[in-house]
Order: C-alpha cells, then sequence, then structure tokens
C-alpha cells in the first residue's frame, strides 16, 4: 500500500482556487492523473472527470468525490487609493481575517485586510464583533485589482512534526487522496473521480459529475471541523464532532445527507478487520458533496469520510498526518471489499 506524497499536498495547499477560479488545483491534478487513468476530461463547469475501467465483466462502479475549491473573497467595488470593498465567496469567518496578508487575481497582487486601528476605536467599538463592512482590501497602490477578482490567503504551508499548518486543507486533504487511490485503484472496480468545483457555495459541480457519471454508489472524500477542545470555562467538552488524532471520521448524518447504511457498516467493519483506527462524525450540520451526489437520476447510495481538522475555513487550519494517512488506508481497503457480491441490496 502506498503513501500519500506530502510535498503534493504542500503544492495543492499553496495553490488559491476559490470558488468558480479553480484553475491552479485543477492543473495540478490533471498533470496527476493523466498519466494513470483511461479517461480524463473537463466538464463545462470545470469538475476533473476521471475514470479508470476495471479489468472484470459487470464491474461495481464506484465514484469518489473530492473538491477543489477553496473558501475566499471576491473585490466587488474599487474606492481609490488601492482601497477594495470585498465580498466572501463560501462561508468564511469574517472575524478572522482581519490584517491577514491576501492575494488578488490571477497576477497575486498582494493586500491587506485592513481594519480600523484599535488605538481609534470606542469603548463600544471595540466590544462588537469584527463585521465584514468594516473591513478593506488594501493594496497600497500596487498593482492592478479588477472588480470580479478572486482573494486567497496567502498562507504558506508549513509542517511541524506530525502536524499540518495550511490553508486550504479543506479540501485539499481529499484531492490528494484521491490521486493516490488512483495510482492504486483496484482491478475489479470502475473506479471514478470526481474533482468537483464550486463546493462551498452549493455543491454545484458534484452535482453535475455525478449526473455524468451515474456511479452504483459514491464516497466523498472531505475535510470536517474537529470541534475537540476544551472549552472556555475549562468545563468538559461535550459538543465535539471529532477528535484530531482518532483517525478517519464515518458520516452517518449530516445536514443534507442521511449516509447509506450498507456503506457505514462496510467502512466500519472493514476499519476493524484491517486494525484502523476511525471514529463516527457526531450527526449534525455542515455538508460534503455526497449531498448532491445521493440525489442524481434514481438515486446514488453514498457516504461521507472525512480527516478532521481544526479551524476551516479560516485563515489556516490545523491536521495531524496520520488522520491523513489512515483516512487513505480506510478508503483503499474499503474499495479493495467491495464487489457485486458484497453490496447487498437494501433490506425491507
Amino acid at each position: 500500500m502506498s503513501s500519500l506524497s506530502l510535498p503534493l499536498l504542500e503544492r495543492l495547499c499553496n495553490a488559491i482556487a476559490i470558488s468558480g477560479d479553480e484553475g491552479e488545483v485543477r492543473q495540478i491534478v490533471l498533470e496527476q492523473v493523466a498519466p494513470l487513468a483511461d479517461e480524463v476530461r473537463v466538464d463545462a463547469l470545470g469538475n476533473v472527470l476521471v475514470t479508470k475501467h476495471a479489468k472484470e465483466a459487470n464491474p461495481l462502479r464506484v465514484l469518489l468525490a473530492a473538491h477543489m475549491d477553496e473558501v475566499g473573497f471576491m473585490v466587488v467595488a474599487e474606492e481609490g487609493e488601492g482601497v477594495y470593498r470585498f465580498e466572501p465567496v463560501g462561508g468564511v469567518d469574517v472575524s478572522s481575517v482581519a490584517g491577514k496578508v491576501v492575494l488578488i487575481g490571477k497576477k497575486r497582487v498582494p493586500a491587506v485586510i485592513g481594519i480600523k486601528a484599535i488605538h481609534l476605536l470606542s469603548e463600544e467599538e471595540r466590544k462588537q464583533k469584527v463585521r465584514l463592512e468594516a473591513l478593506r482590501l488594501d493594496t497600497g497602490k500596487n498593482g492592478k485589482v479588477q472588480v470580479g477578482d478572486r482573494v486567497g490567503f496567502a498562507t504558506r504551508f508549513r509542517r511541524v512534526g506530525n502536524v499540518v499548518f495550511a490553508k486550504a486543507l479543506d479540501n485539499r486533504l481529499g484531492v490528494s487522496i484521491l490521486i493516490e487511490v488512483l495510482k492504486s485503484a483496484p482491478a475489479h472496480l470502475e473506479l471514478m473521480l470526481a474533482f468537483t468545483v464550486q463546493e462551498e457555495i452549493g455543491l454545484r459541480g458534484a452535482r453535475v459529475a455525478a449526473h455524468a457519471l451515474n456511479p452504483d454508489l459514491a464516497i466523498a472524500v472531505d475535510s470536517t471541523p474537529a470541534r475537540d477542545l476544551p472549552t472556555h470555562d475549562g468545563r468538559e467538552n461535550t459538543t465535539y464532532n471529532t477528535h484530531l488524532g482518532a483517525g478517519p471520521a464515518i458520516y452517518v448524518a449530516d445536514a443534507a445527507t442521511l449516509s447509506d447504511r450498507r456503506l457505514v457498516e462496510h467502512f466500519i467493519y472493514t476499519a476493524e478487520a484491517e486494525g484502523l483506527p476511525y471514529q463516527i462524525r457526531q450527526p449534525g450540520g455542515g455538508g460534503t458533496d455526497a449531498g448532491a451526489i445521493h440525489r442524481q437520476r434514481t438515486g446514488i447510495p453514498s457516504i461521507s469520510i472525512s480527516v478532521p481538522t481544526r479551524y476551516l475555513h479560516t485563515p489556516i487550519g490545523l491536521c495531524r498526518l496520520d488522520d491523513w494517512q489512515n483516512t487513505f488506508r480506510l478508503i483503499l481497503a474499503g474499495l479493495g471489499r467491495l464487489n457485486r457480491s458484497t453490496w447487498p441490496q437494501p433490506t425491507p
């Protein structure tokens, strides 16, 4: 069983691919999958659709999906002197972005997200939560910026021991896993990969990709928040959804999907049989590409398996390399145990 490529993850995380402008990541994906796949195409929305044909008759058609896009911003108006108004693209935590360095447009014009200096704030203003309308992009009058340009965080990838700090771990972790699965594709499956666009603004690419590929079942590979830190008052955290270091998170339910019970049981059984750590993502909000995939055509049984990560949708996230590796191992082992005979019909 091969290992994941840290240099590839670094390239993917350092690329900027705000929803609707995923070209930088798409280029890396195409470079990686072209020598390995039997079919590769880019659809009208920009999804990369990959097929590795089975070497057996009547194979199970399995789709793995991971989104290429990340949250960020869009320039919406120029205010003069190199200052611009902007709006979020996807669910960005605005309270975390003041003072952060960003890169604008294809030419990566550097800017800072400016806010009124704390020295000038009134006592009442200091108590208020940071609001988007109080923030501006400030380029210092350097570089050409246009309305519509995407804006991404300038955070650079960094590894410290078993921990990675980077932007866009949601979902370059999943993208890297799909590329590595392709290298070890099980010969008995018709394996299809969808590197999707515009997940962060409504699962748009996944809807189109699943309809085009028409699989028998699907697995969304993503990153999920690890809300596992101590509470501010020192009490036990009883509202966690995943923990760092506890292995891949298997979904049973989120805001958009009830995972197919057969797939939940299959991956739990696989993890236990292979001696791999796993955890159940606590049911609740959020969602993945599975939310769009499972409703296509006549229905596609789907599940999500994610890498737990702290501080998603902020300028920098944090994950553990062993969780990333074990998510890959679980998915690959689970694929190896899937076939027509072991894939039962729904029970009455």
